[in-house]
């Protein structure tokens, strides 16, 4: 089952605050439309915070 999830805050990137839609199937991300996974500052990021929240869940 598809599942969209919409995570809004701040992208040190743009410099800018954001929303982020993410695509989860059978609970795993497939899809993120931000740089999550190859941002320099994918540790820092509160965006990128969330997005890891939705990957620990089973």
């Amino acid at each position: 089952m598809e599942t969209e999830k919409f995570i809004s805050g701040y992208c040190r990137q743009l410099d800018a605050s954001r929303m982020v839609e993410v695509v989860l199937e059978d609970g795993k991300i497939t899809e993120v439309d931000c740089c999550y996974g190859s941002c320099v500052y994918q540790s820092e990021c509160t965006v990128g915070k969330q997005i890891s929240g939705l990957e620990e869940k089973p």
